[in-house]
């Protein structure tokens, strides 16, 4: 057993000392039997809330209802959550209530795919009554139990699958690929933060062109909020090599191939961070100068490192040519730019006003842009005097 388990252990030990049980469960183990790195750990126990709080002097309430506490050993939280059984859902996503239960196999049959429904004890040995390490083995994806029940009772479970299958590249179980089809309208009842939060691990797997063939089979496509709910973005997609993009990056070519007039209110759809929208944003502009033209150092200086990398790697993607050497490129030639920031400038629009010795006005950011072109062209030291002498002799002020 290795880290984060180690670390988690003595929660375990200390809950069977008390006379309860308690096994990891969920992603972690999952994650562990397939050699996968893990972050982190989930804990499974007959003890109640109230009997873990007597255990531990240290809690968190993070979702005590439904039975789940952060007990702090050593100044390190550890989410234990207790068995439990769940009664009908409402709104396709929440159980109207949970009972809490003494038996381990009671609370694994109400997860949600078999591979998630395995746990493991301290010290290895693995609780699987519903043939999930065979499902890893054969890597399939197959619900615990009725999909259609799995589905029905909470339809993010829709998208998961489909983000599964991009990051492990495994196939989904017939019943469970014919389920989704079923049920892809359920995915409407679902907030669109949810659906994010898995659009966005889907985005970064490197099984993504398998995903989106799924979402278009099974009408998925449609129930999502903008960019990837085109058919054309999609089927555009599985014609370049998409599998090395990261998120970022599939932002923006999904961006590219919709061809959109408001790239930021799309993204505003998705409720996505707004500085990502607006780095994103940014970052088509620069790739549309850059399907014109190839990097001058001043564009390349005004993009900055990470979007120019961004942006270069996906035209490179859309040129349907390899990315790697470009962006080596891109990195080397920004690392020989005079400067990189403009508060590397060894002038400011102060100096000019006092230079100049009238009031300011648009003309000092006009300036400082000329001044700026010119040191990076090399037609002038990024130096104070050096530039006032280029001013005046250039006859810019």
């Amino acid at each position: 057993m290795k880290e984060p388990f180690l670390s988690a252990l003595p929660i375990i030990e200390d809950i069977q000392k008390a006379g309860y049980e308690a096994y990891f469960v969920g992603g972690s183990v999952r994650d562990f039997l397939l050699g996968k790195d893990i972050h982190d750990v989930d804990i499974a126990t007959s003890a109640t809330p109230a009997e873990l709080k007597a255990i531990f002097p240290k809690t968190v309430d993070v979702g005590i209802a439904h039975g789940t506490i952060i007990v702090i050993r050593n100044g390190q939280g550890f989410e234990v959550t207790t068995y439990r059984t769940e009664t009908e859902y409402k709104d396709y996503r929440r159980p109207e209530s949970v009972s809490f239960v003494r038996q381990l196999t009671e609370d694994l049959k109400r997860r949600d795919f078999t591979m998630n429904a395995i746990a493991m004890d301290k010290n290895g040995s693995l609780v699987d009554p519903f043939d999930g390490q065979k499902a890893l083995k054969d890597k399939v994806i197959e619900t615990v139990g009725s999909a259609d029940e799995r589905f029905q009772e909470d339809a993010l479970r829709l998208m998961r699958a489909v983000r599964f299958v991009s990051q492990l590249g495994f196939r989904l179980e017939p019943e469970t690929e014919k389920a989704i089809e079923v049920h892809a309208h359920l995915l409407q009842h679902i907030a669109v933060e949810r659906v994010m939060s898995e659009m966005v691990k889907m985005l970064d797997g490197p099984h993504k062109a398998e995903a989106f063939q799924i979402l278009l089979k099974s009408g998925l496509y449609q129930y999502l909020p903008s960019l990837f709910s085109e058919r054309d973005v999609l089927l555009t997609s599985l014609d370049y090599g998409v599998s090395t993009l990261n998120e970022n990056q599939m932002w923006l070519l999904a961006l590219h191939f919709s061809n959109t007039a408001d790239s930021a209110g799309q993204l505003k759809k998705w409720k996505l961070p707004a500085k990502k929208i607006k780095a994103l944003v940014r970052a088509l502009d620069f790739l549309k100068q850059r399907i014109d033209h190839d990097w001058t150092a001043y564009h390349l200086f005004t993009a900055g490192r990470d979007s120019a990398v961004l942006v270069e790697t996906v035209y490179q993607v859309i040129q349907h040519r390899p990315a790697d050497s470009s962006v080596k490129r891109i990195n080397d030639n920004f690392d020989k730019l005079a400067i990189k920031a403009r508060d590397q400038l060894a002038v400011t629009g102060d100096d000019l006003l006092r230079w100049a010795g009238t009031p300011g006005g648009p003309w000092v950011k006009e300036l400082l842009e000329n001044i700026i072109k010119a040191v990076l062209d090399g037609a002038v030291a990024n130096d104070k005097q050096e530039i006032r002498r280029w001013i005046k002799t250039c006859g810019l002020l």
